[in-house]
């Protein structure tokens, strides 16, 4: 079983063994499971089922990493994101005010239309015609709205602006 392991993924050539992919893997897991207690609860602000959230983290979970590992033989875990679904829950939701079937339709159609980017070797493009530090500052930008989402969820900031999550009853 090791070998076939090791020929499948060609741990050799890259000089790894299945003990260290292993526990590799054991600890992106475990570093990766509040996942599964969070994304459910950010998309229960925006009013979706609880029940259908944990499954739907859950799977798009396990399907995203097996065809990530088995197909592009690439050791990467793959979760819902959850700055997409915190902006989706927070903002097109509770303060634009659509419904969460409208938000999740157009999640749907660009997933589609980046399909199609990849497809036609656009988003290369893309991604590369925007400088490395705007492309740094989107991540941190999302970083901090995450935190400021679970500091008003905590209770720590709360803010008196029209619109914000505080007067929306986050």
């Amino acid at each position: 079983m090791t070998r076939w392991l090791d020929q499948f993924f060609q741990l050799s050539q890259h000089k790894t063994t299945v003990r260290r992919e292993v526990v590799a893997g054991l600890t992106t897991f475990f570093t990766m499971a509040y996942i599964v207690a969070v994304n459910p609860a950010i998309l229960k602000t925006a009013g979706m089922p609880l029940d259908a959230s944990v499954t739907a983290t859950i799977l798009t979970a396990i399907f995203g990493t097996l065809l990530m590992g088995l197909y592009a033989k690439r050791p990467f875990a793959i979760a819902p994101y959850m700055g997409e679904n915190a902006f989706i829950a927070f903002t097109v939701v509770r303060v634009l005010g659509f419904s969460w079937q409208s938000a999740l339709g157009a999640v749907l159609l660009a997933g589609i239309i980046f399909i199609l980017l990849t497809i036609f070797r656009l988003r290369k493009w893309m991604v590369e015609a925007i400088p490395a530090t705007l492309r740094y500052s989107y991540a941190v930008g999302i970083g901090l709205f995450l935190t400021f989402i679970g500091l008003n969820q905590t209770g720590i900031v709360a803010l008196g602006f029209p619109g914000w999550p505080s007067s929306v009853s986050c």
